[in-house]
């Protein structure tokens, strides 16, 4: 029997939301004009609510759980809780600028349904 490699660290869960380069900046900058930037981090999170059944759900936080799944992606410290992070497994948080769809955008492949605000799914 052979064993193969595994790109995955035993103990260490993936990253339940990747952020683009786009959006770590612009979430740098946000931290940076905060009095406490550098001790937050970016909660990412999913609710129940909203239109389609949950609603996702983003804040500065200086809490971090010993069971939140915690990840850094140029500098940006991204948390999130377990529970949202199987909602979120594989998501991607965008940053986009620009007259039209201006700001975060979160690209989910477990969404099965999204409404029309962008910010609700199921």
């Amino acid at each position: 029997m052979s064993i193969g490699t595994s790109a995955v660290k035993i103990g260490q869960r993936p990253a339940p939301v990747t952020l683009t380069d786009g959006a770590a900046r612009k979430v740098a900058e946000l931290l940076a004009e905060e009095s406490d930037g550098g001790t937050l981090a970016l909660r990412v999170a999913v609710r129940p609510g909203g239109c389609s059944g949950y609603s996702y759900d983003m804040f500065f936080d200086a809490e971090v759980d010993p069971e939140d799944v915690v990840r850094t992606f140029h500098e940006v410290r991204v948390v999130v809780d377990p529970e949202s992070a199987e909602l979120l497994k594989g998501a991607t948080l965008d940053y986009r600028d620009g007259l039209q769809d201006a700001g975060f955008h979160i690209t989910n492949p477990n969404a099965t349904r999204t409404c029309g605000c962008g910010s609700s799914f199921s």
